[in-house]
């Protein structure tokens, strides 16, 4: 009889207890959050902020040889490759049409000054017979019409001599600009640099009437080159002269090349409506590897931060929706405009500092910019104000404010309805 009633006595105390737990699991299924909240750890850890841009190499000092007359290409002494010396013939136009300007050019000079001469000599006999007449005037022996014409003669005289002194500078003028043209006629290197490019060949015919042809580009020393760096105007701030630079080409993606940016030019480039600046960045080339051209990748490193407090980027961006404030019990935040009163503070520690930093109010002067992130405490959302610092992408820098490491931020909440309709329609698909 015992027996029994202690059977009894356990199968009631297993319903009981079994209802109790479905009791349970009910109740919890009654209260269990509509959100999955991811979730992320905060932590100590090294940070590096780094600026990011995208340029081209080129050689410090680039410079285009071209003609400044016309004419056809005689000899080419250079070619792709070529180290050339400051003085050195490049290239030789046809000096026959020049040569003959020059000759035409020396006979027009001999030919002007053979005029002066000849003006000089007759200016001389004017003077001469201007004298005999004014000797006879003084004795009454020449008419005075005879006087007027010896006087006139000798000022024509004196007037052809300025003329044929001023034929004399233009012949030799044009004997100058003939012979300059002449030596035109011969292309030599400005400077000491390698040839990196070629725009001509043996017989072909430049014409330098409006612009002067390139007929070759040189570069100086290719083994000091630049780099011509495209920098966002939200990141050009962060950078200055003097700063180290890292870039890499395609040509050595395994290889990492240091530089040091020489100046941040004002200038701004607009394409597309962004608006970016050019950061020129000195590069040593002793082996000439990197070539004029190449797209360099260039990272700039301004700010390193060893064992500080960081929570992941998606932390900031974080806002709760208004249906998990409400399932929390907190009041969804609103967009502040003039005419609304005075809202009562946010949940949690922090005060005027959370509110600002909530309302996208502008900091104020001195302070650490200031944002907002969502913890997790007693499993309940709290938000807390926090100052951050340097960012690397991924993870924030946190300089001030109420968290502690180890502690959870949320970075962003998931409806689960919303993710299991989403999870049927995509195993639907399946078949």
């Amino acid at each position: 009889m015992s027996r029994r009633v202690g059977v009894l006595v356990g199968i009631v105390a297993a319903v009981g207890i079994g209802g109790g737990w479905v009791a349970l699991g009910a109740r919890f299924r009654e209260h269990k959050s509509a959100f999955h909240l991811e979730k992320a750890r905060v932590e100590r850890g090294d940070l590096v902020g780094r600026v990011t841009a995208t340029g081209a190499l080129s050689a410090l000092v680039t410079v285009q040889v071209g003609s400044q007359v016309s004419g056809r290409i005689a000899s080419l002494s250079a070619d792709f490759g070529s180290r050339v010396k400051r003085g050195q013939v490049i290239a030789r136009l046809d000096p026959q049409l020049f040569q003959a300007a020059a000759e035409q050019a020396r006979a027009n000079r001999d030919a002007a000054a053979g005029t002066l001469r000849e003006a000089m000599t007759k200016a001389e006999n004017a003077k001469k017979q201007l004298a005999r007449a004014e000797e006879l005037r003084g004795k009454n022996l020449i008419a005075a019409a005879d006087y007027d014409a010896a006087s006139l003669q000798a000022s024509s005289g004196e007037a052809a001599v300025e003329t044929a002194r001023g034929d004399l500078a233009q012949a030799r003028a044009n004997l100058h600009q003939a012979q300059v043209n002449l030596g035109y006629a011969t292309i030599i290197s400005p400077i000491n640099g390698v040839v990196i490019s070629r725009n001509v060949d043996v017989g072909q015919t430049v014409a330098a009437s409006l612009t002067a042809p390139t007929l070759y580009t040189i570069a100086e020393d290719l083994g000091k080159m630049q780099v011509h760096a495209a920098v966002s105007e939200a990141d050009v701030g962060r950078l200055g002269a003097g700063m180290p630079a890292t870039f890499v080409v395609d040509a050595y993606p395994d290889e990492r090349f240091k530089g040091v940016i020489r100046q941040i030019r004002d200038a701004p480039q607009t394409l597309q409506n962004v608006v970016t600046y050019d950061a020129v960045i000195d590069v040593d080339n002793p082996d000439h590897r990197l070539k004029p051209g190449m797209t360099a990748n260039v990272t700039f490193v301004y700010a390193e931060r060893k064992g500080v407090l960081r929570i992941p980027s998606a932390a900031l961006r974080f806002l709760p929706p208004p249906a998990l404030l409400a399932e929390q019990g907190l009041a969804p935040p609103v967009k502040k405009h003039k005419k609304d009163k005075p809202r009562p503070p946010l949940p949690g520690p922090g005060g005027k500092l959370a509110q600002r930093a909530a309302l996208d109010e502008p900091p104020v002067p001195g302070e650490a910019p200031s944002r907002t992130v969502w913890a997790l405490r007693n499993e309940r959302l709290v938000s807390i104000p926090i100052q951050i610092g340097v960012a690397d992408g991924s993870s924030v820098e946190v300089r001030g404010g109420n968290l502690t490491e180890g502690e959870q931020v949320v970075t962003d909440a998931l409806d689960r309805n919303e993710r299991a309709e989403a999870k049927a329609k995509g195993k639907g698909g399946l078949f």
